[in-house]
């Protein structure tokens, strides 16, 4: 039977599909703009089916009505990564937080302890020999596809072609689901004068040829746009978005000097607007792969000067970093940032950047601080940290003393919160505090 004969019988309705799956099953949805639409909907729809379904994946875009609490005992949510619509669900214990490395997570699926019993994906639609592409979702919903006991596939033709190692035959498809749902886009960032200032002095790290990995929001977008002025530069990134297109439309990322994948725009997963996504379809100079591949810190040291640059919640005086929880309360995840630290490290002339405002809560409260807040997760260790960015300057950390980290983060932590970071180090180092306020310092002149 040919491909296309095969397909015909694989047709299906999203509430014929989801009769496939069973209560107590494990179910993986695509992740962040790849989360498939009608099949879920079913499946809330027909939430009274279903007793303890677990429904695990990264972030994903939406509503995520299915951790809605009318649907406690029906579904559970294991977030490998906490978004935005998941943190509710989690602070109220009705739904749980997996940490685990992005580029460990496939395994998580297709060897681990988190096995699917059905994967739910969204797919393109298929090429001339019946292959279709997992389009801008690579990630861990590749390997979780091919690993889950029955496919259930929502064939977009909205959904980019993308080539890489990111593709599904119809022969692996149980159900196939035909929609046509344009994919959920991200508003552009707002970028303010401190995340402009934060991009330019990220920008003086990066050295024309570079590779660079860059996430999501206003300050890798600030970067990107004080990057003008490089040449030749390359992209390997877990994602990127609308600010890459850009790069590449006006000559900056060229990839011609990378040493792997030349040429090449290399990612795992893609967020942003239409146009990001008509850039890609069937763009043959973009290629996406599974986070097992594209965040193994070893294949990511394989690219001359990489420059990893990612931002956090806090810093503490030593160095340690944490990126996804406030306290206790968890926001987000691990995600890459640990694997492309480490790769970019390990790469020759390779270099690491934590970026961040040096404050939050509208200026009341200092990011760089003595003690990181009670509960609080570090994402990344303080042997892995090389420079830290804000507004006021860059520390490079590697190869100094704890007293001497203490001082440099010092130097670009907002001058309200100086004093008290230097008091903090006087009392732990016993070495004089440089920041005494002018009225201290006018009143022990008199």
């Amino acid at each position: 039977m040919n491909w296309r004969d095969l397909y015909k019988t694989k047709l299906s309705t999203p509430e014929q599909a989801i009769r496939a799956i069973k209560s107590n099953d494990r179910v993986v949805l695509g992740h962040a703009a790849a989360v498939p639409v009608d099949t879920v909907q079913a499946l809330v729809a027909h939430k009274e089916n279903y007793h303890n379904v677990e429904i695990a994946h990264m972030y994903c875009l939406g509503e995520g009505a299915y951790m809605f609490p009318e649907m406690h005992g029906h579904f559970r949510h294991n977030a490998v990564f906490v978004g935005g619509n998941a943190r509710k669900a989690i602070e109220e214990n009705r739904a749980d937080y997996t940490p685990c490395f992005f580029h460990e997570i496939p395994s998580l699926f297709t060897h681990g302890p988190l096995h699917p019993d059905v994967a739910i994906v969204q797919l393109s639609l298929p090429n001339m020999e019946g292959f279709c592409s997992f389009g801008v979702s690579a990630d861990y919903t590749k390997p979780a596809a091919h690993a889950a006991k029955i496919v259930i596939a929502e064939i977009n033709d909205q959904m980019p072609y993308i080539g890489g190692d990111n593709f599904m035959h119809i022969s692996d498809i149980d159900y196939i689901i035909e929609t046509s749902n344009p994919l959920y886009e991200l508003p552009a960032a707002r970028i303010g004068e401190t995340e402009l200032e934060i991009g330019r002095h990220c920008a003086s790290l990066v050295e024309d040829g570079s590779t660079l990995q860059l996430g999501i929001g206003s300050i890798p977008d600030a970067v990107l746009k004080s990057l003008n002025n490089k040449k030749q530069l390359g992209i390997h990134t877990e994602m990127f978005s609308d600010g890459v297109v850009e790069l590449v439309e006006k000559g900056v990322i060229t990839g011609e000097k990378k040493t792997l994948h030349k040429g090449k725009l290399v990612a795992t997963f893609l967020m942003g607007s239409r146009r990001l996504y008509d850039f890609v379809n069937n763009n043959p100079d973009v290629i996406m792969y599974p986070a097992d591949y594209v965040n193994d810190p070893y294949i990511i040291s394989r690219n001359y000067k990489m420059v990893s640059i990612n931002s956090c919640v806090e810093i503490d005086l030593m160095g340690q970093v944490v990126s996804e929880s406030i306290g206790t309360r968890q926001i987000s995840g691990v995600g890459g940032q640990v694997d492309y630290v480490r790769g970019a490290c390990m790469a020759r002339d390779g270099i690491s950047v934590m970026a961040m405002p040096s404050t939050a809560a509208g200026g009341k409260v200092s990011r760089i601080v003595p003690f990181l807040g009670q509960g609080a997760a570090v994402t990344t260790s303080r042997n892995d940290v090389r420079y830290v960015v804000t507004e006021f300057g860059i520390a490079q950390l590697w190869g100094k003393t704890l007293r001497q980290r203490a001082e440099s983060l010092i130097e670009i932590a907002h001058p309200n919160f100086r004093e008290e970071l230097g008091q903090a180090t006087e009392k732990r180092f016993h070495v004089k505090n440089h920041y005494i306020n002018k009225e201290e310092l006018s009143n022990a002149t008199v």
